[in-house]
């Protein structure tokens, strides 16, 4: 099944996780957007910068400290997706609570380690 993801923290930075993950999706055929500090593209996929209207994000994909991520909590919680992956080192129980209470999956995971054993 194909689910869009959003992948907060992107980078075109070829050894961050951020591109890797967006090359992993971009190879599984997954639809994939992204958002970062700055605009560029990784595998054909533009990186917006802000907070865009994405619609029928599914699951959204943190490479975003606790701390970084604060800003976006409206933001993402206005998507309506279906889950939000904390990827290693971006655990943050405060917000996992408030995504809970909006009925949206919190799953502390890695998306390459999903995507590598196709369990995404």
């Amino acid at each position: 099944m194909k689910k869009k993801t959003l992948v907060l923290g992107a980078s075109e930075n070829p050894s961050r996780y951020s591109n890797m993950a967006i090359n992993r999706l971009v190879q599984k055929e997954q639809p994939v957007v992204a958002v970062g500090l700055r605009e560029g593209s990784v595998a054909g996929v533009a990186i917006d910068t802000g907070k865009p209207a994405y619609e029928d994000v599914h699951t959204v994909t943190l490479y975003l400290n606790a701390t970084r991520q604060e800003e976006y909590y409206e933001y993402i919680l206005g998507l309506k997706p279906e889950r939000v992956i904390f990827n290693p080192g971006t655990e943050n129980p405060f917000f996992a609570k408030k995504l809970k209470a909006a009925g949206i999956e919190p799953d502390y995971a890695c998306t390459l380690v999903l995507l590598g054993t196709n369990s995404y």
